[in-house]
């Protein structure tokens, strides 16, 4: 089952935030090369400054497992540790997905609910 992680942290400097994510490129890069990532995403949020928005998208809880055991996750925590961050208000939080269908149907119209038959 794919999981999906997302969440927010927030740099004290918000005039940190272009540098720390140029220098994080590699770790970003070497976690898309790992078996089950579809998705790693960093970016800044262009309405509060200093604030990171992260997803990623894995095809199942053991690929996600073996990132999370993995250089490139630890890596990445060494290179964040380099910039404080606020205190964490809201927690990144990892979802199971069970299912998935476009947001438009087939006539072009966005949808809220799931058209399926066990919806």
């Amino acid at each position: 089952m794919k999981v999906i992680i997302s969440g927010t942290m927030d740099l004290e400097d918000p005039s940190q935030m272009k540098e720390m994510l140029q220098s994080a490129r590699p770790y970003i890069e070497g976690a898309l090369t790992e078996e089950g990532c579809i998705a790693y995403d960093w970016t800044e949020d262009h309405l509060t400054p200093g604030r990171l928005h992260i997803y990623e998208e894995w095809t199942s809880s053991e690929t996600l497992d073996a990132h999370l055991q993995s250089h490139w996750y630890r890596d990445m925590g060494a290179h964040l540790a380099k910039y404080p961050r606020k205190p964490r208000d809201a927690v990144i939080k990892k979802y199971r997905v069970d299912h998935e269908e476009p947001v438009y149907d087939e006539s072009g119209i966005a949808r809220g609910h799931f058209f399926t038959a066990d919806s």
